[in-house]
C-alpha cells in the first residue's frame, strides 16, 4: 500500500483533511516542472523585449534631451554675443532671450519625454499579448471628439506656443492687441492678461489676436509739433529748439531715455496766421510719452527766453481806437411815433362815457 500524505482544506466549512497519496503529490510537481519548462522560454523572450524597449526609449530620451538642452545653450550664446552691438538693441536683452528659451526647452522636453514613454508603454502592452486595437480606436474616437468640441481651445493653445517661440511680447511690455491695450501682465499657453491705462485686467484669448503691436521692443519716436507764427525767424526758432534738445540729453534721467539727438526734421505745415517745425527723437522703449512731455516744456521755455511767440499767445494791442458810431444810440424807426398811425390810433384807449344818462 503506497503511503498516503494528508492534506488541509482552507476552508472552515471541511475541517477535515484530505488524503493525497505520494504518486499524486510527485505527478503534480512533474506537472508544474513540465509546464514550467515549457513556458520559460516564452517568459524570457517577453522579459528581454519589455528590457530592450525600456532601455532604447530611455537613451532615446536621454539623447533627445541632451539635444535640446545643448540648442538652447546656443541660444543664450547667440544672444549674448549681440548684446551691447547695434543689433542687440534692436532685440529684446539676453536675460529675457534666456528665460524664453528655457521655458521653450522644458516644452520641448515634456512633449519629447510624453511621446517617447507614451510610445514605449504601448509596446510594453504589445509584448504581453495585450490586443491594442480596441485601445487605439477609442483614443482615437475620444481625439476626433475633443477635437470638434475644443476648437477654441486647440486654436488658443498653438496660437500661445507660437508666440512664445516667435518672443512676440513678454511680461512688462506695453502692446496693442487689437481688442485691448496695455502692459502685459502675464503670458500663458491660453491666454495673455493686460493691464489698461485705468488699472483694469484684460484677459485675451490667443485664439482672439489676429494682430499685435510690440510698444516696448527695439525703440520708440518721440514726435513734438511745435507751431509759432508765420513771422518768427525760423534761424531762431532752430536755435531755441536745439538748445533746448542739447540741455536735455545732459542731465539725468533724460540722457538715458533718449538714444539720439533731438532732430529738427523741417516745417511740417505752413499756413496764414501759424507755421509747424516737426521736432523728433528716438527714445528707449516705453518712454515715449515721457520724453515728449519734458521736451515740450524745454522748448516752450527756451522759446519765452528768445521772445518767440506761439499760436495762441496775447494778440498785440491796437494802435489807436477807431471812432464810435454815431448812430449807435439812435432808436430804430416805430410806427408808434406819428399820433395820426393806424397803430397809434388803435393803441390809444377809449374815452369814458356816462351810463346815467
Amino acid at each position: 500500500m503506497p503511503p498516503v500524505l494528508w492534506s488541509a482544506l482552507p476552508t472552515a466549512d471541511a475541517p477535515n483533511t484530505v488524503p493525497v497519496t505520494l504518486d499524486e503529490a510527485a505527478e503534480t510537481a512533474t506537472n508544474a516542472a513540465g509546464w514550467v519548462e515549457q513556458n520559460w522560454a516564452t517568459w524570457l523572450n517577453t522579459g528581454l523585449r519589455i528590457v530592450l524597449i525600456l532601455v532604447v526609449a530611455l537613451t532615446l530620451r536621454m539623447l533627445i534631451r541632451r539635444a535640446l538642452t545643448k540648442l538652447i545653450d546656443r541660444m543664450n550664446r547667440s544672444a549674448q554675443a549681440v548684446e551691447g552691438t547695434a543689433l542687440g538693441g534692436l532685440l529684446v536683452n539676453a536675460e529675457r532671450r534666456r528665460q524664453r528659451s528655457e521655458a521653450i526647452g522644458s516644452v520641448l522636453r515634456s512633449v519629447a519625454s510624453f511621446l517617447i514613454l507614451g510610445t514605449a508603454g504601448l509596446m510594453i502592452l504589445g509584448a504581453f499579448k495585450i490586443d491594442l486595437a480596441p485601445l487605439l480606436a477609442s483614443a482615437g474616437v475620444a481625439g476626433v471628439a475633443i477635437g470638434f468640441g475644443a476648437r477654441n481651445l486647440v486654436t488658443d493653445f498653438l496660437s500661445g506656443v507660437f508666440m512664445i517661440l516667435e518672443d512676440q511680447y513678454g511680461v512688462g511690455d506695453s502692446v496693442d492687441a487689437g481688442v485691448a491695450s496695455g502692459e502685459v501682465v502675464e503670458v500663458g499657453l491660453r491666454v495673455t492678461k493686460l493691464r489698461g491705462v485705468d488699472g483694469e485686467i484684460w484677459y485675451v484669448r490667443n485664439g482672439e489676436i489676429k494682430r499685435i503691436g510690440n510698444l516696448s521692443q527695439g525703440w520708440a519716436t518721440a514726435g513734438v509739433d511745435v507751431t509759432v507764427r508765420p513771422t518768427e525767424d525760423l534761424d531762431r526758432v532752430q536755435a531755441a529748439i536745439t538748445q533746448a534738445g542739447e540741455a536735455m540729453s545732459k542731465e539725468e534721467p533724460w540722457n538715458e531715455r533718449l538714444w539720439g539727438p533731438v532732430e529738427i526734421l523741417g516745417l511740417n505745415e505752413v499756413l496764414l496766421d501759424s507755421m509747424t517745425v516737426r521736432v523728433s527723437a528716438k527714445t528707449m522703449p516705453g518712454k515715449k510719452l515721457g520724453v515728449e512731455r519734458e521736451l515740450r516744456w524745454r522748448i516752450k521755455r527756451e522759446l519765452d527766453a528768445a521772445g518767440i511767440r506761439i499760436v495762441g499767445g496775447v494778440l498785440p494791442a491796437q494802435a489807436e481806437d477807431s471812432p464810435a458810431d454815431p448812430s449807435a444810440g439812435m432808436a430804430a424807426p416805430s410806427a408808434f411815433a406819428s399820433p395820426t398811425s393806424p397803430q397809434s390810433a388803435a393803441a390809444t384807449p377809449l374815452p369814458k362815457t356816462d351810463l346815467t344818462k
